[in-house]
This record gives structure tokens, sequence and C-alpha cells, in this order.
């Protein structure tokens, strides 16, 4: 018998009886796709039929249930997108499901290798030790190459850690992407050389199937310090197969674009832990940006918790992501952020800091206010 991993979803339902009849179908719909009376005896029903583990009323005052189901790793077949495919498949189309967490097997674990430096590695790229990170974004899009590269030198005068693009800076003739890549390179340089940092650029690599891993190795050839993805747009395994890729040895920063769909429903799609926290991390994502609470997204604080949270959990292999919460993050949020937060995160902030007169000097509060 081949280890099992197991996916708890939350099943709208009105009593235990159609809870458990609506579980029961997402064995089936997830493993064999047939009639449960003509499921094949021996092998197929013993190991490959997804097995209804636990059912118990939802404690949060949700109309449903919580359904463990577990799955063969025979199911996997050693393939990412098809243990995607198993946790979540066909049963995504129909509504009021929504899988709240993964419980992670061996074989899961070894296919997923997850981030390659994880929190730790960020810290010491950055030449900083158990503190938060400080992360901004060069934009808008529309700005010349010259001007986002003034941006990026003075985000890392300021003391920012990594500088990134933002995620709508691709290869728009304002900006190609060599060129910025090339001229933001350059910048934070001179910046560091000026200041003694050790600030990383960050350039967006999503983009065409056939250019997200030659933007990569063109990073990476360039001196940028990290990169970053929107899985959600570029391909969960694209990302997974970059973090995974011997001849790649860049952090990878996950964007959350394109992905909305997937948390914002209080009975669809996946809570805002699997998704950002379990699911990215096993991509590999050494940062994973999502909205902060409070912002203009309407991602509330224990969601955004609980991301952080998973980020951090043991998974018996996986380094740890850092959380990089952004969207709407200024001066006022910091103390409150850092109360839920702790010392494990980034802050992503870009607006508020393109708003002070003096970029340089308005970095340099930031950091002042997030080691207070």
């Amino acid at each position: 018998m081949a280890p099992r991993f197991t996916v708890r979803y939350f099943v709208r339902a009105a009593d235990a009886a159609e809870a458990r009849a609506r579980a029961l179908d997402i064995a089936l719909e997830q493993t064999v796709e047939i009639p449960r009376d003509v499921v094949p005896k021996g092998y197929v029903e013993d190991e490959i039929l997804g097995r209804l583990e636990t059912l118990e009323q939802a404690p949060d005052g949700r109309a449903g249930f919580l359904a463990t189901i577990s799955y063969s790793e025979d199911d996997v077949g050693g393939d990412f997108l098809q243990f995607l495919n198993i946790v979540f498949g066909n049963s995504s189309i129909k509504p009021g499901l929504k899988v709240e967490d993964i419980g992670l097997s061996p074989g899961i674990l070894s296919l997923c290798k997850g981030p390659r430096h994880g929190i730790a590695g960020l810290r010491a790229r950055a030449g900083i030790g158990d503190i938060p990170l400080l992360m901004s974004a060069i934009k808008p899009v529309g700005l010349s190459t010259a001007a986002l590269a003034r941006l990026a030198h003075d985000f890392a005068l300021g003391g920012m850690h990594y500088v990134k693009d933002d995620h709508g800076l691709v290869d728009q003739r304002t900006a190609p992407f060599s060129e910025r890549l090339k001229a933001c390179v350059e910048a934070v340089g001179e910046a560091n050389a000026k200041s003694g940092g050790r600030t990383s650029f960050v350039p967006n690599i999503t983009g065409p199937a056939d250019a997200v891993l030659e933007r990569a190795k063109e990073a990476e050839a360039a001196g940028a310090g990290a990169v970053m993805i929107a899985p959600a747009l570029a391909g969960y395994d694209v990302a997974r197969t970059l973090a995974a890729d011997p001849d790649f040895s860049l952090p990878i920063v996950a964007h959350p674009a394109f992905s909305g769909a997937n948390v914002v429903s209080p009975d669809c799609g996946f809570s805002h832990r699997a998704f950002y926290g379990v699911l990215h991390r096993l991509m590999g994502a050494d940062a994973v940006v999502f909205p902060n609470f409070g912002g203009r997204f309407g991602f509330t604080r224990e969601e955004c918790r609980s991301i952080a949270q998973a980020c951090a959990a043991e998974m018996d292999g996986p380094k740890a992501s850092v959380p990089a919460p952004g969207g709407g993050v200024n001066f006022a949020r910091v103390p409150e952020m850092r109360a839920v937060y702790g010392k494990d995160v980034m802050y992503l902030v870009g607006g508020a800091l393109l708003q002070e007169p003096n970029l340089v000097d308005g970095c340099r509060r930031l950091a002042e206010a997030v080691y207070a």
C-alpha cells in the first residue's frame, strides 16, 4: 500500500447526511470519476479511490462540515500538476466546496522540495540577522528605464533589502526587460557602493511560457538577487520547476496576481492558508506576496495570520518561506503588522514610499518604524 496524503474540505451542507454524500462524491470525482457501483474491486477500490477519513461540523459558524479525505500517492504518479488535480481538480467547479488544508505525505514532500533559500537565505543575502526584511517596488508601468532605475537606486540607498519590479512591468517598449534589468542592477549596485548595503534587485520574469526560464537565467547572469513570478499567470509547475532547477540558484518571490478568485469566496476555492501558505511553499517560493489586512483588497487579519503561520509551519523538509504582506501598507500600519507577524516577515511597501517628498529619507523612516 502506498502512503496517503490528506485534503480537508469545507463542504456546504444542511446536515451530516448531505455532507457525507457530498464528501463521498469528492472522493470519487477527484480520483476514479465513475459511479461508485462500478468502481473495480481490488487495487482501484482499495488504493486509488479517495477515502473519507473524518467528517465534523464546521467550527466557525459556516453552514457546513469539514471532511478529511485521503488519497494514495499512486494517484499522483510523481507529477505536481496531477497532485493539484487530485487536491481540487473537477471538484473545484462544484459550488460549496473549499480546500481548507493539505496534509502531506513523504512522496509529496519528495516531489516538492520547497524553497531553495527560504527566509534564512533571504536574510543572509541581505546581510541581516533575525529581523524583518524590507522590500519595495519600482513603478508605475510607463516610466522609462532611466526613471525606474533612479527609483531602484533610491530605494537601495534608503536601505530596502530587496527592490523588485512592479508586477505589471514585463517587456513594454518604455522599459524593455533586458534593458531595465541591466540598468536597475547597475543602479542598485551604485547605491550599495555608496551605502555599504547589500540590496538586491528582483526583476519580474512572468511572461510567455518560452520566456520565463530564459528571463530567469538572464537575471541571474546579470547580477539580480532574486526573481519574481506570478504562479497563477505563468503556471504553478513553472514556478516549481524553476525552484528545483539545479542550474538556477536565485531566490523566488511569488506574486499573487490573477490568484484572487481562488480565495475570496467563503465557501469555494481555497483557504488563504492552503493557497498562499502551503501550495506556494510547495512550489518553492522563498517569499510569498499577498495583500495585507486593512488594505485595499479585503483580506482579514486572521486570514493573513494564517498565511504567515503556514509559511513557517514545520513541514518535515521544506524550508520556511517569508510572508510578504503588501497592498496599502503605510507607516501607520507598522505597529499592528508587527503585532500580527512578529519578526519573520518581509514588509512590502511601495506607494506609501513614493508619496514621500524624499524617497531615500522615507525608506530610512520606514526602517526606523519597523525596527523600533
